[in-house]
């Protein structure tokens, strides 16, 4: 860019001086001729550094004028963020108690033999879901027939003394009341020995009994319905009744238990709805995503685990359909009760800072507000406000680490997980930052 500089009338005349005096100079002519050049230069006057400081600011006001750039007025333009956002629901909204339990068969039976024999059959597969009463297994009965057989001859002789010693008593007690020939003595022996071989025949009758009892015991039944493990012991080995090892395990499948633990601090909590009604408990997964059945709560422990400060609890479950296997880590989650006509909004709403819980409320003109709000609980991913938000009120799901007091917003779909929805227990909400901290990124 050009730029015009003036200088003064009198310029080119001093410098036309200035120059013929250094060429007299420099020319050798006389010392008078340099005098009168020397007096016809005179100095600068204060009016010409005056003019040259006026040009020179004319200079800099013509490098920095000009149109202001378009970013700094766009510089003062509020901008807008995108958002998504929900509206706070009226809903009931159940409210759960989560706790880590592990399955347990409602029954388990470890089978062993009550007799000592030789195991001769095994009526069952491995796996295989037997009845109760079914014949499992068979141990070699002909040492106990033979015992019976003994006990019953034996039996038979002590029955015939019986019957002599009783007539021969009476015969004396008739003799001692008709002619004396009989002494009392001799009549109260009699009938001791009658009651004696009374009692042998009763020991007799019991040793048959113990022997018949024997006998069923060498024929082992199922004791509870059931789904029979791995098998122990195979046929053909010995079997004793005091061996540790059992021959086989039975567990019950259906119904089946889940026992769980819960904070000590919800114990009085569930015992008042327990006396109200039957509580209902939800096996899931360990990753807390599959439901595998649902069941009721049958009782809670009589007393509290000191080291971990948590009661346990057992509930039933049908398991009608084998998803419960015994041992079995899962999630359970105790429905403790339905809060009627609760606000609800997503979780991914609810901030958190140094001054508590807020949302972002969008006001009609588009702008946001700042509210503190308090949390009753959190369910998945649906958040209860006990305060703060009314019904119908709309508050931002995503993209509040942009926004603050006032913000202007435009709204976009919300993603599938911030609308609320009907679920279990779960918590964790997105850290925000205060209503009172600076942003950033804003001005």
């Amino acid at each position: 860019m050009g730029h015009s500089f003036h200088l003064p009338a009198d310029a080119g005349l001093r410098a036309t001086r200035a120059t013929g005096n250094r060429e007299a100079v420099s020319g050798g002519q006389s010392s008078g001729f340099v005098q009168r050049s020397v007096k016809a230069w005179r100095r600068p006057t204060p009016s010409d550094y005056a003019i040259v400081f006026v040009l020179l600011l004319g200079l800099v006001g013509s490098g920095c004028g000009g149109d202001p750039k378009p970013g700094s007025a766009r510089a003062n333009v509020a901008q807008v963020v995108p958002v998504s956002v929900a509206t706070a629901e009226r809903r009931d909204m159940p409210y759960y108690l989560t706790g880590l339990g592990s399955v347990t068969a409602y029954y388990t039976v470890s089978v062993k033999s009550r007799v000592d024999g030789q195991l001769m059959q095994v009526n069952f597969r491995e796996g295989q879901t037997v009845k109760e009463g079914d014949l499992l297994a068979v141990i070699d009965p002909r040492p106990y027939q033979v015992a019976l057989e003994q006990a019953q001859a034996t039996l038979f002789r002590d029955q015939a003394l019986l019957r002599d010693a009783r007539l021969n008593y009476e015969r004396f007690k008739g003799l001692l009341q008709s002619s004396g020939a009989m002494s009392q003595q001799q009549v109260d022996t009699q009938q001791a020995t009658v009651d004696q071989l009374d009692g042998t025949v009763r020991n007799d009758q019991a040793t048959i009994d113990n022997a018949k009892l024997n006998l069923v015991y060498c024929h082992i039944t199922a004791p509870v319905s059931g789904r029979i493990g791995l098998r122990l012991v195979d046929p053909g080995n010995i079997v004793h009744a005091t061996d540790a090892n059992a021959m086989f395990v039975i567990t019950q499948l259906q119904p089946i238990a889940v026992l769980f633990t819960l904070p000590e601090d919800n114990l009085q909590a569930v015992s008042r709805q327990m006396g109200k009604s039957t509580l209902e408990v939800d096996a899931f997964s360990r990753d807390d995503q599959t439901k595998l059945a649902t069941g009721k709560l049958l009782t809670i422990d009589n007393q509290i685990d000191q080291t971990t400060g948590t009661g346990r609890l057992k509930a039933v479950f049908d398991n009608k359909d084998n998803a419960l296997w015994p041992n079995q880590f899962v999630n359970a989650r105790l429905l403790l009760e339905i809060r009627k006509n609760s606000t609800a909004i997503p979780a991914a709403a609810i901030q958190r800072g140094p001054q508590g819980t807020y949302v972002f409320v969008v006001k009609s003109d588009n702008t946001v507000d700042v509210r503190p709000v308090t949390v009753g609980f959190t369910q998945d991913n649906v958040s209860v406000v006990a305060s703060g938000i009314s019904p119908s009120e709309v508050v931002v799901t995503d993209g509040q680490d942009k926004l603050q007091q006032g913000s202007k917003i435009e709204t976009r779909p919300a993603a599938p997980g911030n609308r609320p929805q009907q679920a279990g227990n779960g918590s964790g909400s997105p850290a925000g930052t205060p209503p009172n901290a600076q942003r950033p990124g804003t001005q």
